[in-house]
């Protein structure tokens, strides 16, 4: 009975730190567990995490939720913003508050390289036109409330920037 009670206490936990519904942090852990093998935080040789726990994937999930239609401007606009200064971060590599052109080619370049679709020749390429364009828009690095937000203006980030929940109906016949 007490575990129960620990196991529901930590959901609740996680629903105030996410805004996530118990249903779909279950959905998240089912799916964490499928992508880990249910590992746990572990360092790489630089440092940095190369692994993380499941409270942390489900942070970084957090940024990716779907915009609630209840939501007033402000707090959409708040989202926006939350997601764009995650965008931010995760360009920064090397945290020192500035994108610059390299460090915002390198993450292109990953991201393109994880699709088994394009070829790694074809990810170079279209980051060194990504790369370009970022260049004709800033001076070579982007400062996090100028040129990083010029660069999205325009882009609708809520329906760009989201992860969509199958019902579990649906997921029972992708076992």
């Amino acid at each position: 009975m007490g575990t129960a009670h620990a196991a529901s206490e930590e959901v609740r936990e996680l629903q105030g730190k996410t805004d996530f519904s118990s249903d779909q942090i279950e959905h998240l852990h089912w799916r964490f567990k499928q992508l880990s093998g249910d590992q746990n935080l572990r360092k790489g040789p630089s440092g940095l995490a190369d692994e993380i726990n499941f409270e942390d994937f489900l942070t970084i999930m957090s940024y990716f939720r779907p915009i609630d239609t209840t939501m007033g401007e402000e707090q959409v606009e708040l989202s926006r913003k939350e997601k764009l200064r995650f965008l931010f971060h995760m360009y920064n590599s090397d945290s020192d508050g500035r994108i610059t052109l390299g460090e915002y080619q390198n993450v292109v370049e990953e991201l393109l390289s994880g699709n088994p679709h394009i070829e790694k020749e074809s990810a170079r390429s279209i980051a060194d036109g990504a790369t370009m364009e970022v260049a004709s828009v800033c001076m070579g690095q982007m400062e996090p409330d100028q040129d990083f937000l010029k660069i999205w203006q325009g882009i609708n980030i809520e329906t760009k920037m989201n992860v969509r929940f199958l019902n579990m109906e649906t997921m029972a016949l992708c076992h």
